[in-house]
């Protein structure tokens, strides 16, 4: 880092030494006219050496952001003529702004993204995937100063060859103009007759031209695509939503509360995985799971003795009263009194503009696909020969199982392994990574503690790699990292390793709507999918998969797709939530430590233990911690991780701080309720603000005091 400093200081000094030493009088339109006769003629003794020098005294001024570079354009076009003039302006000029953008990169943007890379993120995604574009356009209009684009660019993710072609391409017609007006440089009295304002608008349409051929060009292609397609004269409905999950169902609500005319097509059950196989059953199997861990702990609330009999299968079927409790609230009679039309039957898309379900063809201007996402099957040898469940079909279950193996140490996994051995199986848990590989490793070995408390055999770094069976037993043969083989018996085997989106079987290949490589429906930002009128949202278009994010962008496929013809909304990511409901629990926004370490984003970290909180000690629960990144020397959030007791609940204020841009003080500055668990969010500001005390004033306070108590 030091010698990226002294780089800096050095460049420093020999700019001050340009203006010190009054060399700026040499680059004015003046000198230039005054000298241009024995330009010329030096020119003429020595080309070649001419051409050197001034190429290597542009490359050098542009390299240092020295001022000057329209004189010297100016000067090449007096001395050199403008076929000559332009390749030798345009060729200095570019390797000189490259060396800038070097200098740029190597001293000034690794501080930079490191301390503003959370806001730069987008930015350096659209560079990444349009950066060429951006440049060229930029360099088109020569109003743009030529050594801010060089160090701004610098600062990103651009590469360096892109960023070469792309200046080299985009600065020929100004160069152009320059030097062809330094081969008439009698007739300039000052560089404003270079640049008229109809000269300079010229420039600006000129870099406009390629982002309207672009959108040209699109719209070409989007008109081909419909070209295949017949449209329907009139529609019969507004909207067609297919899917009943948790972002169907908020797009076909947005829909009729909007006074949309709008058809909901469900295949299976409505309420989707949340209702039905996830979020739902999890949590209520979690809460018996958790009474019955309670009931064992019973010492620790000052009671001599609990016992609680309970039959595995009673407890299957609270779970399944549970979801029946909760179904009315997604169900078809709900969604029909909203005004909505609701359809039970298989979807298929047949046009951009129809769709057919059970022998009917319906019309509509607008189709959103919300058709989720479902477990993924692991590739292992023997896994159809043995009793497997998924998180859909373990609730299935009325025995309990004496031994259980979980492949997966996602949220799913741990989840289900936890809640699992709290009800008695003996559980053992396979990941061949380690457990919860998205949060941060200390928050990892929290739970991975807590599970093995509960008795689960975790087996981390381990592959599953062939499933046996042996008259009336089932194995599964797992493999370590150095390579040793162990037989796991178990009475049924749990597929935990993760959901894959649902795009097959709606008529997607037919219309030929891409799929990525994480087999989501490609889609733009605003949900869109090539054909513009079709949208996508939940876990069928990614890249989260939490019920609230799809929630979240089906507010914007229902307007963008309602709405689209005034406005179209693109989907903000910035303020992404979410938990795992293990005991402790794991809740996170925004970035996590090690996130930040990766992507080299400048952070302060402060932490609050929960065990010092009042109310987690009369809780029993004073175990976990509230983990907050900030901006080094500003309260602003980067991300928070809490782990503990209704971590999923304290982080809603993390989450409203965030979005709204409210710092520490802010949190530091509310009124929590004594006793309550929402006041480790204010411990953990009142930890940041302890770090950050003025100890300088607080000094003179002191001495202020003392002076006070001598009086």
């Amino acid at each position: 880092m030091k010698k990226r400093w002294w780089v800096l200081i050095l460049i420093g000094l020999l700019f001050g030494l340009f203006f010190a030493l009054n060399l700026d009088r040499f680059f004015s339109l003046e000198a230039l006219k005054s000298s241009h006769t024995a330009l010329q003629q030096a020119y003429q003794a020595e080309p070649f050496y001419i051409i050197g020098i001034y190429s290597i005294t542009y490359i050098v001024m542009a390299a240092l952001s020295l001022p000057g570079a329209t004189i010297m354009t100016l000067a090449g076009g007096a001395m050199f003529g403008l076929w000559i003039g332009v390749p030798v302006v345009l060729v200095s000029a570019t390797i000189g702004a490259t060396l800038a953008f070097w200098v740029a990169r190597y001293v000034l943007r690794d501080s930079v993204q490191r301390r503003f890379g959370d806001r730069l993120e987008t930015i350096n995604k659209g560079l990444e995937r349009d950066g060429a574009f951006y440049l060229f356009s930029l360099r088109l209009v020569p109003a743009f100063p030529f050594f801010l684009i060089n160090l701004l660019m610098g600062l990103t993710t651009i590469r360096s060859s892109t960023f070469f072609w792309a200046s080299l391409v985009g600065m020929f017609a100004g160069s152009s103009v320059y030097v062809n007006a330094g081969t008439q440089l009698a007739s300039i009295s000052s560089l404003s007759d270079i640049l008229s304002p109809a000269l300079i608008a010229s420039f600006v349409l000129l870099a406009i031209f390629p982002w309207l051929a672009r959108w040209g060009i699109g719209l070409v292609k989007t008109r081909r695509l419909y070209e295949n397609w017949t449209k329907p004269k009139q529609f019969d409905r507004n909207l067609i939503v297919i899917g009943g999950g948790a972002a169907g169902l908020v797009t076909a609500y947005i829909a009729a509360v909007t006074r949309a005319k709008v058809t909901l097509i469900e295949g299976h059950k409505m309420g989707g995985d949340c209702l039905n196989y996830g979020c739902v059953p999890s949590k209520a199997l979690i809460r018996s799971a958790s009474f019955l861990k309670q009931a064992k702990n019973s010492k620790s609330l000052g009671m001599t003795q609990a016992q609680v009999d309970y039959e595995f299968s009673d407890v299957m079927a609270r779970v399944s009263r549970v979801v029946k409790t909760v179904e009315p609230h997604d169900s078809v009679k709900r969604y029909t009194k909203l005004g909505v039309e609701v359809l039970e039957g298989k979807a298929r898309i047949t046009s951009p503009w129809s769709v057919e379900v059970n022998g009917q063809t319906l019309t509509t201007r607008a189709i959103v696909i919300a058709t989720g996402a479902s477990p993924a099957i692991p590739k292992i040898p023997g896994l159809e020969d043995v009793c497997y469940y998924t998180s859909d079909t373990i609730w299935s279950l009325t025995k309990r199982p004496e031994k259980l193996v979980v492949l997966g140490g996602g949220p799913i996994g741990c989840e289900l392994s936890q809640a699992f051995a709290r009800l008695g199986c003996q559980v053992m848990q396979v990941e061949m990574g380690e457990l919860m590989q998205r949060e941060d490793s200390d928050a990892a070995i929290l739970v991975k503690t807590a599970l093995q408390e509960d008795g689960v055999q975790v087996l981390t770094q381990t592959k599953a790699v062939r499933c046996e069976k042996e008259g009336d037993k089932q194995f599964l043969v797992v493999q370590d990292q150095a390579g040793n083989e162990t037989q796991l018996v178990f009475d049924a085997l749990l597929c935990a390793v993760g959901r894959a989106p649902r795009t097959e079987g709606f008529g997607l290949e037919e219309l030929g709507i891409p799929i990525s490589s994480k087999r989501t429906i490609e889609t733009n930002a605003k949900l869109q999918t090539i054909y513009p009128n079709i949208y996508a949202c939940g876990d069928v278009a990614g890249p989260y998969q939490f019920t609230h994010t799809a929630a979240h962008q089906a507010w914007y496929a229902s307007v963008n797709a309602l709405f689209g013809d005034f406005k179209r909304f693109k989907v903000d990511y910035s303020v992404i939530p979410w938990a795992t409901f293990t005991d402790p629990e794991v809740a996170r926004v925004g970035l996590s430590e090690d996130e930040a370490k990766v992507r080299s984003i400048a952070y302060e970290v402060v932490r609050y233990s929960l065990d010092d909180l009042d109310r987690a000690i009369a809780d029993e629960a004073a175990h976990g911690f509230v983990k907050v990144l900030t901006v080094p020397g500003k309260d602003r959030i980067l991300g928070v991780t809490i782990v503990g007791k209704h971590a999923s609940d304290l982080l809603a204020e993390f989450v409203l701080a965030m979005k709204h841009g409210l710092g520490l003080n802010k949190i530091l500055g509310t009124i929590h309720t004594y006793p309550t668990w929402s006041e480790a969010n204010k411990y953990a500001a009142g930890e940041w603000k302890r770090a950050h005390a003025p100890q300088s004033l607080l000094k003179w306070v002191e001495k202020y005091h003392a002076k006070r108590r001598a009086m």
